[in-house]
C-alpha cells in the first residue's frame, strides 16, 4: 500500500461523545502562512484549500482549527469554510476559544467568561455554521476553569456547541470540568521527545476521554516546526520502516492509546499524504521502547 492510497481510516476510530473520528485527523494552524502563526506569511490561498479538501478526501473527518489562527491575508476558518462549505456530513471540525488577538495579531487579555459567547459566535460566522462540533476551552495559566467552563457548558445547553474539550490543562482542571459538564477531549503538549502530557494522557485513558497531543511532531520547536536535529533513534526506526521521522513521530503518538487522537499540521499537500500514512504504520515493542528511552534519558 503506497502513501497515496493510505485512509485515515486506517489509523482506528474514536468517539468523541456522539462524534465519531478517524483518530489520524488534520490540525489547521499552519494553513494560514508561514509560523509562527501569529505573525506568518500568508502563503498561497488556493494550496491551503487543496490541502483542506485533500485531507478530507484522504479520510480525515476531524479537523483541528481557532479563530485566532490567522496571519496577514489569510484565516484557518475561512479557508476551512471556503474549502468545504457544504461540509460532509460526517466532518468534525474541533475549535478553541479563551486566548485573543487584535486585529494586528498581538495576544490581549485571554476572554472573560462573559466573553466566551463573542468567540464562540465569531468561530460560527468564520466556519459558516449554525452550530460548533466541539468547543475546546484554551486554559490561560488559571487556577479554576469552572466560570469558563459552565458558560461554555451554557452554550451547549443553548445548542451553539455540541461536545465540550479542555486544552492545555492539569488533571485539576479536568476534574473541575467534569463536575460541570461531559469533557470529550483534552489538547496537551505530548511528544517523544517532550512527554508533558503523560500524566493528562494516563489520566483521560481512565475516564475514556480523547487525549489530543499537539505539537506531537514539532516536538521542542512547539509553533517554529520540527527545527531540532532528529533525534538518532527515530532516525532508526524510520529507516526500518523506508518511511520519514515525521511518520514514526505520529506512529508513536497514536500507539500511546487507543483513546490518542493526532492533528498533524501542514500546507504542504505531499507532507499531508504521508501524515495520513503513519496511521497505517504499526511498529514493535522493542521499536516503542527505544523511542521511550529518548524522554527517560531526558528526565
Amino acid at each position: 500500500m503506497t502513501s497515496s492510497t493510505v485512509s485515515a481510516a486506517a489509523a482506528g476510530t474514536w468517539l468523541l461523545g456522539d462524534l465519531k473520528v478517524n483518530r489520524m485527523g488534520f490540525g489547521a494552524m499552519r494553513l494560514t502562512g508561514s509560523v509562527p502563526f501569529h505573525r506568518g506569511i500568508p502563503g498561497d490561498r488556493g494550496q491551503a484549500m487543496r490541502v483542506v479538501r485533500r485531507a478530507v478526501e484522504l479520510g480525515v473527518n476531524h479537523i483541528d482549527t481557532a479563530a485566532f489562527y490567522f496571519s496577514r491575508l489569510r484565516s484557518a476558518n475561512e479557508l476551512i469554510n471556503s474549502a468545504l462549505a457544504p461540509y460532509p456530513n460526517d466532518i468534525v471540525i474541533a475549535t478553541k476559544v479563551g486566548p485573543a488577538r487584535d486585529a494586528s495579531g498581538e495576544w490581549t487579555t485571554p476572554a472573560r467568561p462573559d466573553q466566551l459567547r463573542g468567540q464562540v459566535e465569531e468561530n460560527l460566522r468564520q466556519l459558516g455554521r449554525d452550530h460548533l462540533d466541539l468547543v475546546n476551552l484554551r486554559i490561560m495559566g488559571q487556577d479554576s476553569i469552572s466560570e469558563h467552563f459552565g458558560a461554555l457548558a451554557e452554550l451547549r445547553d443553548a445548542g451553539l456547541v455540541r461536545q465540550l474539550g479542555i486544552s492545555n490543562a492539569r488533571p485539576e482542571h479536568l476534574s473541575q470540568a467534569l463536575a460541570i459538564a461531559p469533557v470529550v477531549c483534552v489538547q496537551n503538549r505530548h511528544s517523544i521527545d517532550e512527554p508533558s502530557g503523560e500524566r493528562m494522557l494516563r489520566t483521560c485513558a481512565v475516564h475514556g476521554i480523547a487525549f489530543v497531543p499537539f505539537f506531537s511532531v514539532a516536538g521542542q520547536g512547539h509553533e517554529a516546526g520540527a527545527v531540532h536535529a532528529e533525534h538518532d533513534n527515530v532516525c532508526a526506526v524510520a529507516r526500518t520502516h523506508g518511511v520519514s521521522p515525521t511518520q514514526i513521530r505520529l506512529a508513536w503518538t497514536l500507539q500511546q492509546g487507543d483513546h490518542v487522537l493526532a492533528i498533524p499540521g501542514t500546507g504542504n499537500p505531499e507532507h499531508l499524504v504521508d501524515n495520513v500514512a503513519a496511521g497505517a504504520l504499526r511498529l514493535t515493542k522493542r521499536e516503542l521502547q527505544l523511542l521511550d528511552s529518548i524522554s527517560h534519558a531526558g528526565s
